[in-house]
């Protein structure tokens, strides 16, 4: 009788924890739709797709607005979003790849693949330097061609190097985010392979990764489930911002990379489990090489520095807190991750005017974190 009663209680106790989580769960996802639902609050608006997990379990999972103002089409996991400077890891993890099969070394000068590049100190500017957004080359693209800018490729993008005649500082003694470095990967990887850069990233990136939607943005290419960025114009309407309005969008390397929410779970699961990388590897790309000053344009955050692709933030008394944005036209993007809690956080908006991080550190307050 005293067994069947333990056993009874024993149950009872289950179901109170359970109810009580749930009951947890519930005013954890009420408390985060208030942080995106003051702003994504009209579904016939650009929106926003959000996803945060922990291992197997989904914390939180929405979607808001459209992903096409004239289609209609609503904004869902399948939607593939321009993530912008995201991209750059993807351009990483392949020179990461390439030190490791010894096909190069992150050592290497840029002068051994830029030979044409006339300034004697590309000899002194390494490929971790420009990884790390170190290398103090500065962004000197010639703005005055409406076209050059608006359509512009990696290869052509970077074409000014040729003729650079000064950085503005010694490299690996500062930072100082551009994304002209990374145009370079670009040209890197063909060189280093004898492979055009989009086959290689396709079969050696992507594929691994078990992604099947990701595509680098081409004019010509049909990209299904294909998101726009908008902005608002003078008189509040929606009008599309992304090729053709914003500049440089076209470039590969550092950010034309179109990607849904579920192909980036696929991504981050396979650096989880060293599928495209090896856990050297891993521990460069998410180690901070440099500080980032509180007066820098892009990318300060406290206690935040760079690695290869990656913001890397060690908050003290907190976990590490991998991420990266991406601002291109009028998409907003921020895709982090808290590697010790196996939490992701993926954030694909297509709409500049909100405050990203601002909304991203309220989620983690809520998730018991504080970063900012």
């Amino acid at each position: 009788m005293m067994k069947k009663i333990m056993m009874i209680l024993s149950l009872v106790v289950v179901a109170i924890s359970t109810q009580a989580q749930t009951m947890r769960n519930d005013e954890m996802t009420r408390r985060i739709d208030e942080v995106f639902g003051a702003v994504y609050n009209n579904p016939a608006e650009p929106g926003a797709a959000v996803l945060i997990l922990q291992g197997n379990d989904t914390l939180y999972s929405r979607c808001f607005g459209v992903a096409d103002m004239v289609t209609h089409e609503p904004v869902s996991f399948e939607t593939n979003f321009c993530i912008a400077s995201v991209s750059k890891q993807f351009s990483a993890v392949a020179l990461l790849q390439l030190a490791e099969q010894r096909k190069l070394s992150l050592k290497d000068s840029l002068f051994k693949f830029f030979p044409e590049f006339k300034a004697p100190f590309f000899k002194d500017i390494t490929l971790h330097h420009i990884m790390s957004h170190t290398s103090g080359i500065p962004d000197a693209r010639d703005r005055h061609d409406r076209d050059f800018v608006l359509y512009s490729t990696d290869v052509a993008s970077v074409g000014y190097m040729k003729t650079l005649d000064h950085l503005n500082f010694h490299p690996g003694t500062q930072y100082e985010y551009i994304n002209p470095t990374f145009q370079l990967i670009y040209q890197i990887v063909e060189r280093a392979t004898g492979i055009p850069f989009e086959t290689y990233m396709q079969e050696n990136v992507f594929d691994k990764a078990g992604m099947k939607s990701c595509r680098y943005f081409e004019p010509d290419r049909n990209i299904a489930h294909l998101a726009h960025g908008y902005e608002r114009d003078d008189s509040g309407h929606w009008k599309e911002y992304d090729y053709g309005e914003e500049t440089f969008f076209a470039t590969k390397a550092d950010g034309a990379l179109y990607c849904s929410i579920n192909d980036f779970v696929n991504w981050e699961r396979a650096l989880r489990d060293n599928r495209v990388w090896t856990s050297a590897s891993k521990l460069m790309a998410y180690h901070p090489w440099i500080k980032i000053p509180q007066d820098a344009e892009y990318g300060y955050q406290p206690h935040t520095g760079y690695g290869y692709g990656f913001f890397v933030q060690d908050v003290p008394n907190l976990p590490t807190h991998v991420y990266h944005l991406g601002d291109n036209g009028g998409f907003t993007i921020y895709a982090g991750k808290i590697p010790a809690r196996d939490l992701i956080f993926l954030f694909f908006s297509t709409r500049p005017d909100i405050d990203r991080l601002g909304m991203v550190n309220q989620v983690y307050h809520i998730l018991g974190l504080d970063f900012k």
